[in-house]
């Protein structure tokens, strides 16, 4: 049961009824506004610190947009409430670094699982159990990359709380632990960094709803190793497609299965 400010969650601010059961997260406020824009009649409906959340219509389904800002325990809180107004379906939209030096900045990336290197999950439940995500979502965001023509690729990703941490390990006084763990993920196939993943799919599980995670490649530092060229992409237009490609996939797949 989550907490409540009246009639509203307390972090998220919305209300029931003012969020559909599918929600897309990013995890920048101001890319909610540039997702909105595709749904029809898009409002705001909520804004509270790192939380901005539109609701529209998407192939007439009621759809939404909340940031989640960035870390596992701010998506954490995003998804317990949404989860207690209704929303069942959650799709991260989000930002990350590449981990294998074939994957090159501006591609995209689906995760179907996380690796749980950080803390938030924890409190959920032990290390064993897995972060994954559901199945037929990560299917539909497949389908939706395909549709928009883009390199995608497919796999594990790596949910930690320091970007620091990734990017200067060097001056950290527990660098040598940093750098043994990032070669092992690396070598292991993980295929990208990021910071929220984990928490929304371990929570989701518990409540029992559908997650998914897809993911713009904004820079690779494997690949600037090889090639001595750093680049960082920060145009998400083309994450946004894919989401979006996905979501009404995932909408014609639920209408046909007679969830909606």
């Amino acid at each position: 049961m989550a907490v409540f400010a009246g009639d509203r969650v307390y972090h998220v601010r919305c209300r029931k009824g003012e969020v559909g059961k599918y929600v897309l997260m990013p995890g920048d406020p101001k890319r909610c506004e540039l997702i909105a824009r595709y749904f029809e009649d898009p409002v705001k409906v909520a804004e509270h610190r790192e939380y901005v959340t539109f609701t529209g219509m998407l192939d007439g389904v009621t759809v939404s947009v909340t940031s989640t800002g960035i870390g596992c325990p701010s998506t954490a809180i995003a998804v317990e409430e949404l989860s207690t107004l209704g929303c069942d379906t959650f799709i991260r939209v989000g930002t990350s670094g590449a981990m294998q030096a074939h994957i090159l900045p501006g591609d995209i990336i689906i995760g179907t699982a996380a690796i749980r290197d950080e803390g938030t999950t924890l409190h959920y439940m032990p290390v064993e159990f897995p972060a994954v995500a559901d199945i037929t979502v990560t299917q539909s965001l497949i389908e939706g990359a395909k549709r928009c023509g883009v390199r995608y690729h497919v796999g594990i990703v790596h949910s930690k709380d320091s970007f620091y941490g990734e990017v200067e390990p060097s001056r950290m006084p527990v660098h040598s632990r940093l750098t043994q763990r990032w070669e092992a993920w690396v070598k292991g196939g993980a295929v990208a960094s990021e910071m929220e993943a984990a928490a929304l799919f371990v929570v989701s599980s518990i409540l029992g709803a559908r997650a998914g995670c897809v993911l713009l490649a904004a820079a690779n530092v494997e690949h600037a190793r090889q090639t001595g060229k750093f680049t960082i992409i920060e145009d998400v237009s083309m994450l946004i497609k894919v989401a979006i490609e996905g979501l009404r996939t995932l909408i014609a797949w639920d209408r046909e299965a007679g969830r909606i």
